[in-house]
């Protein structure tokens, strides 16, 4: 009966569809505005209770409150809060035996009456487990077992029918997000916390450090900026896979310049052999592009994208040489493939296809499949 009512309901045009579907953002979004306004010394009390919190934040809620809950408990375990979902229906069926003394509940409901909330509250008042609630009715039976009641106020959920959690579950969304990143930040908890916790994906590649991806210095090539030419690209050789620089030191072993193929090249196109024979510091790049031991892998690739540079030294606080990132190995991660496709799709000209360290070269040609080639 449903099904053929529904069939022969009009459509929504183009224009209708727009206007509905601005007309529910607009609803969830000054509800989330005025939720933020309302907020008051509850939401610090339950922050505390977070914070002195010795075990787990046990969160649990049913249907699409659960579905948020399990959101709000996946944030807090990310951003240095231990965190699990405990689902209510299953909890009064043995599910309570992961509930320590140590731990908190926070409960998600709207109404506060919702049956396998209120089944499940005496067991936790048993237990002496502190529960703090996020709820639209603070004379509920939920926010009456609670210690701590973060209220949504007087909720409208989005639609024509006004009927489906839509308004309300994004409010705690927005709470339980709060929740996480106030304590998150109470706790100091740093980028280097948040890696630990994210190892893999973009988050993950953002985070980690030069030093992990990093070619150490005995993979290296590197030489004395004193001996000439010749002798560095005779005595610098590595096994394996190479990069195309050569790191140069002083007697101090300070990085001072690097040599690059390219600029190798260029002295044979240039017809320049006799240069071959000339201390390596006449035609080295000084002081090149580098960065410190510790800096961010993201950080490396911006800059070899913005500079159009290869390889980008690694270097300690005395400014020693440690190690050398290729563009070889992290062309893979955006922005910097995106980067270097679009320079790649431009028309190349002759100083193109010369790549140097200096400020004035052009890598914009040099895709990621070439680049290999030539290393």
């Amino acid at each position: 009966m449903g099904m053929e009512a529904a069939s022969q309901t009009p459509s929504l045009g183009g224009f209708e569809q727009l206007v509905l579907a601005r007309e529910i953002i607009t609803v969830e979004g000054r509800s989330v505005l005025s939720l933020a306004d309302q907020i008051d010394s509850e939401f610090c009390r339950a922050t505390s209770l977070i914070i002195q919190c010795n075990g787990c934040v046990i969160v649990s809620g049913m249907g699409k409150a659960g579905l948020i809950g399990q959101k709000i408990a996946a944030t807090m375990a990310s951003t240095g809060t231990r965190s699990q979902f405990l689902h209510p229906a299953e909890a009064v069926h043995g599910d309570l035996g992961r509930v320590d003394q140590t731990d908190i509940v926070l409960m998600l409901s709207q109404s506060g009456e919702t049956e396998e909330i209120t089944r499940l509250l005496p067991s936790l008042l048993d237990m002496q487990i502190p529960v703090v609630a996020i709820t639209g009715h603070t004379q509920s039976t939920l926010a009456r077992h609670a210690q701590v009641v973060l209220s949504l106020g007087n909720v409208q959920e989005a639609g024509d029918l006004a009927l489906a959690p839509t308004t309300s579950t994004t409010m705690m969304l927005a709470l339980g997000d709060a929740l996480a990143l106030v304590t998150s930040q109470m706790r100091q908890f740093r980028p280097e916390d948040f890696k630990r916790f994210h190892p893999g994906g973009s988050l993950g590649r953002r985070l980690t450090s030069v030093d992990d991806v990093m070619r150490p210095l005995h993979a290296c090539r590197i030489a004395h900026q004193h001996k000439t030419v010749r002798e560095v690209l005779v005595e610098a050789g590595r096994p394996g896979r190479r990069s195309g620089a050569i790191l140069l030191i002083n007697d101090q072993h300070m990085l001072t310049g690097m040599f690059t193929d390219s600029e190798l090249a260029r002295l044979l196109e240039n017809q320049r052999d006799q240069e071959l024979d000339l201390p390596i510091e006449q035609v080295m790049t000084r002081n090149p592009v580098s960065v410190v031991t510790g800096t961010r892998v993201q950080e490396a690739k911006e800059i070899l994208a913005r500079r159009k540079i290869s390889e980008l030294p690694v270097i300690d606080a005395s400014g020693q040489p440690i190690g050398l990132i290729d563009i070889t190995d992290v062309v893979g991660l955006s922005p910097l493939d995106t980067i270097l496709h679009q320079e790649s799709s431009k028309t190349p000209n002759r100083d193109d296809t010369q790549v140097s360290h200096s400020g004035a070269q052009e890598a914009g040609n040099l895709d990621a499949h070439s680049l290999r080639v030539v290393r």
